[in-house]
């Protein structure tokens, strides 16, 4: 049987930079979101930490605008699929967390 991995964003509609990605209101509450724009990873029930190199391991809450970056995100999380998967690229001085 094929494991099968699923990514969500959530965020607000009413948020320029949330309209960028898809959106997923009613888990907002579910998972406390706050920000304007977030993904977040899951693998059996339980999300994927990803460690960007900012403090927060559960999400990614900025837009990402280029489409090749994204895919090698995804890619770095499809290939690890669970425990905590080491981003390609490092985010903590690009937005300054």
């Amino acid at each position: 049987m094929e494991e099968v991995r699923i990514m969500i964003c959530f965020g607000h509609n009413c948020d320029e930079t949330c309209m960028q990605m898809d959106e997923v209101p009613d888990f907002n509450t579910m998972y406390e979101l706050y920000d304007p724009s977030t993904v977040m990873c899951f693998f059996r029930n339980k999300y994927i930490m990803i460690d960007l190199g900012t403090r927060n391991n559960k999400k990614i809450n900025w837009p990402i605008k280029d489409k090749q970056e994204f895919v090698e995100i995804v890619e770095t999380i499809a290939h690890k699929g669970h425990g905590l998967v080491i981003s390609p690229k490092d985010y903590s001085t690009k937005y300054r967390y």
